[in-house]
């Protein structure tokens, strides 16, 4: 990419044209960022704890609250509970005020569109329009074959998300909506209620930069997320997908580009490394080494000082991040929650 954000390279299989417009410095890009809470909620977050988090992400001004759509945790064998996304939601919806809530994202396997359109139409109303629906293909087999979920190869699974898409949206349409697809029907539906939100809860597709999910966000979608990028990652597929948003006649302007990325922070080092420990922990290592377990951390994690994590926000605000979801890998953490909420929400 060169000074100008021109890209005329593949993205996984994606070839961004030259022709890409986007530069950093557009007004039409400038926002700043929204800082939102992220919760793997398959790695036994109880109730109790949902509603705790919910309550610290409305006190101390997170933007929203979004969790995983899993029914296993994701390390086998650790007969860890976890609920269902949705139900979940909706509870929530009905305990909060402020925040906005979603799923990063529900995997097209596990729910018929007309159901999963249900759900979230339901979730908006308890909430007052507050919803978020964030969807991509699914991609924990083990998952699948457990509870007996159809498990395909990509291309197909990224044929349904494709028209599961397309069905949600003209569920909530005004008009009486049909389809025909290669996996899907839906004959003169009148769906009631209609979403609250006007014209309907956001659409966030989830992926890594494949051209069939910028493409279909591009054309379909409000928002593209994709899940711990490096910087020249950001630029590239942020570019991508504006790239695509304009071949499709779309403003890119009016499509959001965000991040999950997981994060790690304490005042100072030592309490750095007493959560790395807590970390290691519940990821299965029987690991007492504080120093180790904090080098060890993935690079692409934010791991710091409050003052650390600001400017990290800074960078990605430049970058052209919409929005950053805060992935907590300590779900019962409520300490650093509120220390992010204290010494970095009130300086974005």
């Amino acid at each position: 990419m060169d000074a100008d954000g021109v890209v005329s390279e593949e993205v996984e299989g994606f070839f961004v044209p030259a022709t890409c417009s986007y530069n950093s410095d557009d007004e039409r890009f400038k926002v700043p960022i929204a800082v939102g809470l992220m919760v793997e909620g398959q790695e036994g977050v109880t109730w109790r704890e949902w509603k705790a988090l919910a309550a610290a992400a409305e006190e101390y001004g997170f933007s929203g609250l979004w969790r995983s759509d899993h029914y296993l945790s994701e390390t086998i064998g650790s007969n860890r509970d976890a609920l269902d996304a949705w139900g979940t939601i909706c509870a929530l919806s009905a305990l909060t005020s402020r925040i906005r809530l979603g799923t990063l994202v529900s995997p097209a396997s596990f729910r018929h569109p007309s159901v999963l359109a249900k759900l979230v139409v339901t979730a908006d109303h308890v909430s007052g329009g507050r919803v978020e629906l964030g969807m991509g293909t699914g991609w924990f087999e083990a998952e699948h074959l457990a509870y007996g979920f159809p498990f395909s190869d990509k291309r197909s699974r990224m044929a349904v998300l494709e028209e599961q898409v397309e069905v949600i949206r003209g569920i909530w349409g005004d008009e009486r909506f049909s389809f025909f697809g290669s996996h899907y029907r839906v004959i003169d539906l009148d769906a009631r209620p209609k979403p609250i939100q006007d014209p309907r809860p956001r659409i966030i597709i989830g992926g890594s930069g494949g051209r069939r999910g910028i493409s279909l966000a591009a054309r379909f979608a409000d928002e593209y997320n994709t899940p711990d990028p490096t910087d020249e990652e950001i630029s590239t597929l942020r570019s991508a997908f504006i790239a695509e948003c304009e071949r499709v006649g779309r403003d890119p302007a009016t499509a959001s580009f965000s991040i999950v990325s997981r994060v790690l922070v304490g005042i100072d080092r030592s309490d750095l490394e007493e959560r790395a420990v807590r970390v290691a922990r519940l990821q299965g290592e029987a690991t007492s080494d504080r120093a180790s377990c904090l080098d060890r951390l993935p690079k692409q994690w934010i791991v710091g000082t409050p003052k650390d994590l600001r400017r990290r926000l800074s960078t990605l605000e430049a970058l052209g991040v919409n929005r950053i979801m805060l992935l907590v890998p300590l779900h019962d953490d409520l300490a650093m929650i509120s220390l992010i909420g204290r010494e970095v929400l009130p300086f974005v």
